[in-house]
């Protein structure tokens, strides 16, 4: 069964203007208020509570060879860390509701305590920013993945020295758009990856890719990100990175639902209620989520 974890961090993404910090931090509680929480705990999920971060401070320096928030980036990865791997060993499937997407570091270090897992990164970008290809490295809410897969600074991609969290090889992505800047590095480094483009003309040819690498011999299971700029603007502007040519809400659902009870856990993450003042996009987000990820870890259990 399903163990709701909060994780409302926005230590991992830049400030929207100079005077003021991301809203995504918000996102669990407006899911809450949207029904989420209702739906899950109806269907016999439980709500195990939230894992705070530290306060946003916009300390980066360019050329510091440090992301922003740092420290208290890895504090709040290393805690969630510890709360994932006490759902999984009560034999539940953890759902974390961020936040920004930094926290797949979390979960990553979680997992890489325990075994060999793949990843399923759903994203409307590849996030595979890192040092070796860019000088802009700073914030990790874009960066997820690659230092998911070992390729960032030490500090972020090699906790308590686990790096690669997820090994390449065991990695695949859903969901960029044709022009994403990585799009051609992570193709040749990950076992796989779907443009979003691929997904809507071939959904069956890109789940095959997807199961795939999550089926390879000798992973102890595998995580779900969800990254929810996945959607097209047209249903969901309430993201920081809105980018045209994405998934409507129906198909990512029918991908998660496809996806959810094979895997171990998974996060979403990246709405931002500051940006939905009506109420309207959060309820989108939470019939999304329930639909799609209300089988979570049901195989696995």
């Amino acid at each position: 069964m399903i163990s709701i974890l909060a994780a409302p961090t926005n230590l991992g993404l830049r400030p929207p203007r100079a005077t003021s910090v991301p809203g995504c931090a918000k996102a669990p509680e407006a899911l809450r208020e949207a029904g989420l929480h209702t739906r899950l705990l109806r269907d016999g999920a439980e709500d195990a509570g939230v894992v705070i971060a530290g306060r946003y401070v916009d300390d980066w320096v360019s050329g510091s060879g440090r992301v922003r928030n740092q420290d208290a980036l890895v504090d709040h990865a290393t805690r969630l860390a510890g709360r994932i791997g006490a759902v999984i060993d009560q034999g539940r499937a953890p759902l974390v509701l961020g936040g920004d997407c930094s926290v797949l570091v979390g979960a990553g270090v979680a997992l890489a305590r325990r075994g060999r897992y793949g990843l399923v990164h759903i994203d409307g970008h590849t996030d595979f920013r890192h040092p070796g290809n860019s000088h802009r490295c700073a914030s990790v809410a874009g960066e997820d993945l690659a230092a998911a897969v070992g390729l960032h600074w030490k500090a972020v991609s090699d906790i308590e020295g686990l790096s690669p969290y997820f090994a390449p090889e065991d990695s695949v992505h859903v969901g960029c758009r044709d022009d994403d800047e990585e799009l051609g590095e992570a193709s040749e480094v990950l076992a796989g990856v779907v443009p979003a483009s691929q997904w809507i003309a071939d959904p069956a040819g890109a789940l095959d890719v997807v199961r795939g690498t999550v089926a390879a011999d000798g992973l102890d299971g595998y995580w779900l990100h969800v990254d929810i700029d996945v959607l097209d603007p047209a249903h969901m502007p309430a993201v920081d990175s809105p980018a045209p040519g994405g998934l409507d809400p129906r198909r990512l659902a029918a991908l998660l639902g496809e996806l959810a009870p094979g895997a171990v856990g998974a996060d979403v993450c990246i709405f931002d209620p500051d940006l939905d003042p009506g109420g309207g996009y959060a309820r989108l987000v939470a019939g999304t989520i329930a639909d799609g990820l209300g089988g979570l870890g049901a195989r696995e259990a």
